[in-house]
């Protein structure tokens, strides 16, 4: 008899390093525009081109953004910080090193709590981006046979997160990503466009054998910008690295990426370590003295956080989670709600409209709340006339809601225009439910005999016959005197 080998069970351990691009309107130590989508090399100057002689001077927008994020998330601001020389050898960084912060980050020792669960927070420090390659040609061996520079990135304000080794699925860190771009949005120093490279990923992933305190060897998937990437690259490095341990391997400490074809990460480099960066303080740019009076300023300007709506919205609104967080994800949308709720509109039945109609509206227009023409009060407005049984359910979001969005009309203007309003007139609407009754024998004994499903069958056809006007609640009253 041969005996069956078990394999070991794996525990995942996971860090993200994310990085975020903050809205201010210049760069980090110089003052050309940091506008994406313009013409390659043209938001350049000595400075953040490296030219011999010049010198950085340092945004305060990007201090001030810095500090509101790490408040936000928990984080010490450290009153006194630095600003370092990263050696760092690409084409697309002129100077041929960074400035970022290594030992003395502005923010330290955060947190974030998602679904529960405490995600620490290591440091928040700032720095600047480098520009970007663009590959060009037709070598058909390797892809392109020579590379052209842009740098209109260089120099653009980043901060970049860094958590610890608290997350433990591919699932827990997609979440843990997206409530970080909620709350980056809510503060307004970052867009959180995935897309466009203001928010992205570096993922750092090991395994250990379940039980195990000791880390594992960890591989570092750079640069992943989109959600469903970063689970698609963690699940991926998971496979990978549990393959080379069960077949007697050694997982090496390196920089890889994502291939979205394949679907498989592939080496880019040995991982440097920090000692090979040669860190220096940064001789251009003084220390930071970072007053207890200026954090506290910055501390009143933080709005309610997501994490923080979604505690209270259940309480205040009766909503379920799902509900309140899709309201939560968008800043716009939950303030858009809220003021909805203050014109007097029903809580729950406002959560369902933003939630369903208005969201597939804003889905299929590829647009948000901001840029419909629907106000807070006309949507409270629409919603009263369905509470006062003007119009249903049914006239509200075939007929009316979608010029509301798009066009901004009045409910009321509409409602006379179109003649939409709900049939309530007891003896018009009592011959049309005979009709429909009179006309369907056997539904009709289905019905008297109990099988309430048809039901829907008959006020359905009453709908059809009244051109959707006929108030639901006033034909099922009808339906049960008639059958009587």
């Amino acid at each position: 008899m041969t005996a069956i080998k078990s394999k070991t069970e794996y525990e995942t351990v996971i860090g993200l390093e994310v990085h975020a691009q903050l809205k201010t309107k210049t760069k980090i130590f110089c003052s050309c525009p940091v506008d994406f989508g313009a013409e390659p090399n043209t938001n350049v100057c000595p400075v953040c081109l490296g030219m011999p002689g010049v010198l950085p001077v340092l945004n305060r927008q990007v201090v001030a953004y810095a500090i509101k994020t790490g408040l936000a998330l928990n984080c010490t601001v450290t009153k006194h910080c630095k600003f370092d020389r990263k050696q760092y050898f690409y084409p697309d960084l002129p100077k041929n090193y960074q400035i970022s912060q290594y030992d003395q980050p502005i923010c330290e020792n955060g947190y974030l709590e998602v679904s529960g669960k405490r995600i620490e927070i290591q440091r928040i420090h700032m720095e600047e981006d480098a520009g970007k390659l663009v590959h060009a040609g037709s070598d058909r061996l390797h892809g392109s046979d020579y590379s052209l520079v842009d740098y209109n990135r260089t120099g653009t304000p980043l901060i970049e997160i860094v958590s610890m080794p608290d997350i433990r699925s591919a699932e827990e860190a997609k979440e843990y990503a997206q409530l970080l771009r909620s709350i980056l949005r809510y503060l307004d120093v970052c867009d959180g466009n995935l897309e466009e490279g203001s928010m992205r990923c570096d993922v750092n992933v090991s395994i250990r054998p379940i039980g195990s305190t000791t880390f594992g060897t960890r591989c570092e998937i750079k640069n992943v910008n989109s959600f469903k990437s970063l689970i698609r690259a963690t699940e991926s490095e998971v496979e990978r690295q549990k393959e080379i341990i069960e077949s007697g391997g050694r997982i090496i400490q390196e920089t890889r990426l994502f291939e979205e074809n394949s679907g498989k990460t592939v080496s880019m480099r040995s991982k440097e370590e920090a000692h090979d960066y040669r860190y220096f303080p940064e001789p251009d740019l003084v220390p930071l003295e970072i007053s207890a009076q200026w954090i506290n300023e910055i501390k009143e300007t933080i709005p309610e956080l997501p994490n923080q709506k979604k505690l209270r919205y259940p309480k205040d609104y009766g909503l379920n989670s799902e509900e309140a967080k899709v309201l939560i994800e968008d800043r716009n949308l939950a303030e858009f709600y809220e003021a909805v709720i203050r014109l007097g509109a029903n809580a729950k039945k406002a959560a369902n409209w933003l939630i369903g109609p208005v969201t597939a509206y804003m889905k299929e227009h590829k647009t948000d709340i901001l840029n419909c023409c629907m106000t807070p009060k006309q949507l409270a407005d629409l919603l009263g006339f369905i509470e006062k049984g003007a119009i249903n359910d049914n006239i509200a979001k075939t007929e009316i809601l979608e010029e509301l969005l798009g066009q901004g009309t009045d409910s009321e203007e509409i409602i006379k225009q179109k003649g939409l309003a709900q049939i309530t007139d007891t003896s018009a609407l009592k011959e049309a439910v005979k009709e429909v009754l009179e006309s369907n024998p056997t539904q009709l004994k289905d019905l008297k005999e109990g099988k309430e499903k048809i039901r829907g069958f008959f006020v359905g056809q009453v709908m059809k016959k009244t051109g959707g006007k006929a108030s639901p609640q006033i034909v099922n009253a009808l339906i049960d005197e008639l059958i009587k």
